[in-house]
């Protein structure tokens, strides 16, 4: 928790509040929207899980220790989701996170502050070394969200991820938990004030203030 934003466990009794923003964002949210390819001749038949079955999925994988699923809530509204996902141990001790949050919430700073807790979670409780975000190069709102952070850009995966009906490239992106030894949400926090201080300094001389989130 930081403030306005909280990051819980996704349960199955928020499905009504899920489907709603859901609902809401369903053209903000689909061209970055996973999805699954259509079947080979060999292959199984697949089709999308209800929200229950998401739910009873994500559970059984944190249970085996491969998944963290969370919501994120913004003054106390469910606006978001965000899984850790891919956990891995052994010589590699990382992960990945996706995330996803409603766009009437977007530009506060939600997201950016809901990462960086789950970042800080991950070092320090969980016990990983190396976070990864994959993102569409044209998801630009999503690398801004990075970008603020501090990750790393590392590279691109060609046709990486079965996205908005077909197979997209993603950027990828990673930071280690020795790359911020104070945790990553305190370095946002002063990011964030320091961001606040230059506006009012700006605003005080009378130029237009530069946007911050």
């Amino acid at each position: 928790m930081d403030g306005d934003v909280v990051l819980r466990p996704i349960r199955l009794r928020d499905q009504r509040a899920w489907r709603e923003v859901n609902r809401r964002n369903r053209d903000w949210l689909r061209p970055w929207e996973a999805t699954i390819p259509p079947p080979t001749p060999s292959g199984p038949i697949t089709h999308r899980p209800t929200y229950r079955q998401m739910v009873r999925h994500l559970r059984s994988e944190a249970g085996a220790g491969r998944m963290l699923p969370f919501v994120i809530e913004y003054q106390g509204q469910l606006v978001g989701q965000l899984t850790v996902a891919g956990i891995t141990w052994g010589s590699m001790c990382s992960a990945h996170i996706g995330y996803w949050v409603d766009e009437a919430v977007a530009g506060r700073g939600v997201t950016p502050t809901a990462v960086a807790l789950v970042v800080d979670h991950c070092f320090r409780t969980v016990g990983l070394h190396r976070i990864e975000v994959c993102i569409r190069p044209e998801n630009r709102p999503s690398r801004r969200v990075v970008e603020k952070l501090g990750f790393r850009e590392e590279g691109l995966r060609r046709r990486f991820l079965h996205i908005d009906g077909a197979w997209r490239d993603h950027l990828v992106f990673a930071l280690t938990a020795d790359e911020v030894p104070e945790g990553l949400l305190a370095r946002w926090q002063r990011a964030r004030s320091r961001q606040r201080k230059h506006t009012e300094h700006e605003s005080a001389q009378g130029n237009p203030p530069s946007p911050t989130n």
